[in-house]
């Protein structure tokens, strides 16, 4: 069963293993393990429901619990508090367009606010119930979730936009095709939260990102539905589709939607290597995308998270045997960075890839390592959610945030933002940082950082060490030209720091857009931009 306070199903763990707990106390000292609320203390403060009936909405107070926050640090301490504060009056379960149509325009006879509700993997606070005299709704489409239609000759899909990672792949599989598209909530996000707040897969460098895989769809607004033909190109004014992306549930409710496939690949290989040092790692990166090496993916950990994930893996003989074969073919071993990189597709093309990669590694010191890390990497790539269990019962907190920049950018980014995480830690404390570049494109890289610390003694003091933090770093990618958001959207909390990337025309014109469609300020409201 899905847990109701942390990621994932519950049967699922992931536990710190010996060597990595070790590893946090001496690096940041032992950790404040807090109290847990219960469900039960959490449901009894769910107040009366504001709601009238009506038959597609539940209002039982589980069912709201379940849909009150979503996944970022800030949810996982509000629920694992007890301290909620705002609900959803109810959970609507629509099982196609026609009823989302209807219950927009419920909303709009009973004067309610509505949130969509995709896999619940929102890490920007997409999915808050704002507080306030309006009651809100929160549509779930958890029921929109099957493959309505495959044109082979197109190579086109629809499907409900409720339809989670596994799912659209599994489906997909039974009839020979793949997506591709596996961000790091796959196993719970779904089609239309990536096509709402514009998300990256691991392997974008073979299926592009969901700008790419969109082809068109259908969205219910509070003015009518929006229809986006399938059409494979168009100088016919603005690309509609564009507004779509990224509008974060602003403009209306996403129900179906129309992506690009691929055959099903034969062959899928993942490789390690490693690089002596951060700048060369970079420029091996950057090198292997603009000379267009056809890798599947390529993700570059700087030493420290290369540290890192060694240690919390748990494997202490695999990596000394790692560290002896390094050290024998010359490789140092402080300062090492790994790469980790994918091969996809029939096996011509996956042995011409790997030998390309390998050419490009050696020539710039690197050291491949085959494909047992691989293997270990592609086994676990969506496990790390769960780590955040682990870290907690032992006392830590872990957040991740992200950017985009241009390449000349990528070294001072970096450091800025792990500078700022480290100064705000709070007096005292210190936090444990460490940064991977995981989508490649010509023009620049992302920039994914993750940082772990120790909880303080309760949790109104955990949470402000974290904003104080979150916030620093998010100055440090603004007045270094990054976006605040690669991959995980706005939402409320991202939302102040829009305006740097967007410009005052920018924001005017996102807004005008979203009055047009949703004049009455029903959808959504404070997501995307601060209202």
């Amino acid at each position: 069963m899905r847990r109701w306070n942390g990621w994932g199903d519950s049967a699922n763990d992931y536990p710190l293993k010996p060597a990595g707990a070790a590893f946090l106390r001496q690096t940041l000292g032992p950790g404040r393990p807090l109290p847990d609320a219960s469900l039960e203390s959490v449901l009894a403060r769910v107040p009366a429901s504001r709601l009238p009936p009506h038959p597609l909405i539940d209002t039982d107070a589980e069912t709201r619990v379940r849909h009150a926050r979503g996944q970022s640090l800030a949810d996982w301490l509000a629920l694992r508090s007890g301290q909620v504060q705002v609900f959803p009056d109810g959970v609507a379960f629509p099982e196609h367009g026609d009823q989302v149509r209807e219950l927009l325009d419920w909303c709009q006879q009973q004067d309610v606010r509505l949130i969509a509700y995709g896999g619940g993997t929102s890490v920007a606070g997409h999915i808050n119930p704002p507080a306030g005299e309006r009651p809100v709704l929160t549509l779930s489409l958890a029921r929109m979730n099957r493959l309505l239609a495959l044109d082979e000759d197109s190579r086109l899909a629809t499907f409900g936009a409720g339809t989670p990672g596994p799912e659209v792949e599994r489906q997909l599989k039974e009839r020979g095709y793949r997506l591709g598209h596996y961000p790091q909530s796959w196993e719970l996000s779904t089609l239309g939260g990536w096509v709402a707040s514009r998300s990256s897969g691991q392997q974008s460098l073979a299926y592009g990102r969901i700008e790419q895989l969109f082809a068109g769809g259908r969205v219910e607004t509070p003015r009518g539905t929006l229809e986006l033909p399938t059409i494979p190109a168009s100088s016919a004014g603005p690309d509609l589709r564009e507004m779509v992306m990224g509008s974060e549930g602003r403009l209306g409710v996403i129900t179906e939607v129309k992506v690009r496939v691929s055959a099903a690949p034969r062959d899928e290989q993942f490789h390690v290597a490693f690089m002596p040092d951060w700048a060369s790692a970079v420029a091996l990166a950057r090198r292997l995308v603009q000379e267009r090496v056809p890798l599947s993916m390529v993700r570059v950990s700087n030493p420290e998270e290369t540290r890192t994930q060694l240690t919390l893996a748990g494997h202490e003989r695999l990596v000394s045997a790692l560290h002896r074969y390094l050290s024998w073919r010359g490789q140092p071993l402080d300062g090492k960075c790994m790469v980790t990189f994918g091969v996809t597709g029939d096996r011509r093309h996956c042995r011409h890839a790997l030998g390309e990669a390998r050419r490009y590694l050696r020539a710039a010191g690197g050291v491949t390592t085959g494909r047992v890390l691989g293997r270990k990497w592609e086994e676990a790539r969506f496990r790390s959610p769960y780590l955040r269990h682990g870290l907690w019962e032992q006392g830590y907190a872990v957040d991740t945030l992200e950017t985009c920049v241009d390449w000349a950018r990528v070294p001072d980014t970096v450091a800025a933002i792990e500078k700022a995480l480290r100064e705000h830690a709070g007096e005292g404390e210190r936090a444990h940082v460490f940064t991977h570049l995981s989508h490649l494109y010509a023009q620049g890289s992302s920039i994914y950082t993750t940082y772990v610390f120790r909880c303080s003694e309760d949790y109104q003091s955990t949470r402000r060490r974290w904003w104080a933090m979150k916030s620093a770093a998010s100055d440090a990618i603004v007045e270094h030209g990054g976006t605040i958001s690669h991959q995980h959207g706005v939402g409320r909390d991202h939302a102040p720091w829009l305006g740097h990337e967007k410009g005052e025309q920018g924001l005017a014109a996102i807004r005008g857009l979203i009055t047009h469609f949703d004049p009455q300020g029903r959808l959504n409201p404070g997501c995307l931009l601060e209202d």
